[in-house]
């Protein structure tokens, strides 16, 4: 049976999809998915206001890392993860030359990196662009769509705004949530 560690894994910032794709398929072409069972980007779903429209994108925790649960004591396990394009080499290396040796992840980092990301996948998807108060905004939807005004409070929870509108030359408070509004550049 492997005795499985977590290990972080240094790769190329920007390569971390094709760094675990590429991994995944010589996993499984080497007959090795026992020694290396999950290859993980820590990411969550975020979403901004772009022209009007929301756009969801995956943002990683850790550009340039990927983790990487493996029994690093099987050579050819070892040789496939170091070996892949993108790879830089494992974070913490111990001991010099030819007899680097990584350091695994303690149990207590690979729970809280995996809470997070547990917790990220309950939240669904988040704002990456929080508003702040004082910030001008453009209201995209709803009855006041293509007005602008001012944000006067947040409400980070609820994911709402109030915020202050001139209407016929009147400054008129509105709650907003986070959609209808677009931040002014």
């Amino acid at each position: 049976m492997a005795e499985l560690k977590w290990y972080v894994l240094r790769v190329v910032s920007g390569q971390e999809k094709k760094v675990k794709a590429y991994l995944e398929t010589e996993i499984e072409r080497e007959k090795l998915e026992e020694y290396i069972p999950q290859v993980l980007i820590p990411s969550e779903k975020v979403y901004e206001m772009r022209n009007g429209k929301k756009r969801v994108r995956e943002r990683n925790f850790f550009p340039g890392y990927v983790l990487v649960s493996a029994d690093l004591s099987h050579g050819e396990a070892f040789h496939i993860v170091t070996s892949i394009p993108g790879v830089i080499g494992f974070l913490g290396d111990a001991g010099s030359g030819s007899a680097k040796k990584p350091v695994p992840l303690r149990q207590s980092e690979i729970n809280r990196i995996l809470g997070k990301v547990d917790e990220a996948e309950d939240t669904g998807e988040q704002l990456e662009t929080p508003y702040i108060v004082g910030e001008s905004i453009k209201v995209m939807d709803g009855p006041f769509s293509g007005f602008t005004g001012v944000v006067e409070e947040v409400f980070e929870e609820r994911k709402k705004l109030n915020v202050t509108v001139k209407i016929f030359g009147r400054n008129t408070p509105v709650e907003l949530n986070y959609m209808q509004v677009e931040k002014l550049d």
